[in-house]
């Protein structure tokens, strides 16, 4: 008989978790949502943590924990996005760390404090099968992930290279990143025609409160009535990560990661890039402003965000330092490799 294959046994799963990678991207036009991370830097940076592309699929964690065991002789886990307690065999860790487990050890996560969103980073990956390109799970139209749904009690999530990494130290964030506060940043538009100087003054000068009934799908906002100067449909085009869809209710609703390919509301806004963690980390409950920007702004933003993630390495010390900088570390990695200004 031949050995199991080397795998992550989930205990205990809270609601909202699944796997989920960069995203599905070419397909849209046919109709195939994207899925992906609802927090693409947080996810983007736990992988970093790794040192390996962001296309290798990891677990999303919603507001709720997680109990892993591992079954494998070794593995390697970086955590990130959303900050939880976590408990290796009863023995705290800190978050924002990448550690490496054996065989038999227990992994307990719990929920998430004042976020929403958490990222488990695995070294080398997931051994499950690519749908249209990609292992991210779309869970309305059962794609992707383990059988396209999110993960129970009693499922087995396979590794790719359980050995990847595991010769490497443990580290630590010395300094956790904290994103830009203040409001998120939006680019007016595509429809901006279909509301009058009026609405968008009502959109921008708001405090919207993140409805309880917001999911992966879409983030709907209540707040006062934003009204149409135009029909409240237009004929179905394209939506993006962060399209801001004002229907006929006139209440705002920012179309997120498992959004629909197309919509016939019009579009008074897009949330930028950079700022659409941000917002998919606002709890239930929570508030948040709207600011408008130019191009010019989104796009030094993104450069922004792009730089500190790109520097994280030089962010690392080792775990058993306790967060302490350690000067032989220091001089085993590269400081500045890496950081950029903007796109290639």
């Amino acid at each position: 008989m031949s050995d199991p294959v080397p795998a992550l046994f989930v205990e205990r799963c809270g609601p909202l978790v699944t796997v989920q990678d960069a995203g599905r991207f070419g397909y849209q036009r046919f109709g195939v949502t994207p899925a992906g991370p609802m927090d693409p830097w947080a996810f983007r940076l736990a992988n970093r943590l790794l040192g390996q592309s962001e296309r290798e699929a990891g677990l999303e964690l919603g507001p709720g924990g997680l109990v892993l065991r591992v079954e494998a002789e070794r593995v390697r886990l970086a955590f990130a996005g959303a900050e939880r307690p976590i408990e290796l065999d009863g023995r705290p860790l800190p978050w924002w760390s990448v550690t490496n487990l054996v065989r038999g050890q227990r992994l307990a996560i719990g929920p998430a404090r004042g976020a929403v969103w958490s990222y488990l980073a695995i070294a080398g990956g997931l051994a499950l099968p690519p749908v249209m390109g990609s292992r991210a799970t779309h869970t309305l139209t059962r794609l992707g992930g383990l059988e396209g749904r999110p993960l129970r009690a009693g499922d087995r999530l396979p590794l790719a290279d359980p050995l990847a990494g595991a010769d490497m130290p443990e580290l630590v964030l010395a300094e956790p990143p904290f994103p830009p506060a203040g409001p998120i940043r939006v680019l007016l538009g595509p429809q901006e025609a279909w509301f009058g100087p009026a609405a968008i003054a009502t959109f921008l000068d708001a405090a919207w409160r993140i409805s309880a009934r917001s999911d992966r799908m879409g983030y709907r906002l209540e707040g006062p009535r934003i009204e149409h100067a135009r029909s409240p449909n237009i004929v179905s085009d394209g939506i993006v990560m962060g399209s801001v869809q004002v229907p006929g209710s006139g209440q705002p609703i920012v179309l997120v990661a498992d959004r629909q390919s197309t919509g016939g509301y019009p579009k008074i806004a897009t949330v930028i890039g950079a700022d659409i963690g941000r917002l998919a980390q606002v709890p239930a409950g929570g508030t948040v402003r709207f600011r408008a920007v130019g191009f010019e702004e989104a796009l030094a933003a993104r450069a922004e965000a792009r730089a500190r993630l790109e520097a994280t390495p030089s962010r690392l010390v080792p775990l058993a330092s306790g967060g302490r900088l350690d000067a032989g570390f220091l001089l085993s990695v590269n400081l500045v490799s890496g950081v950029t200004a903007g796109e290639p």
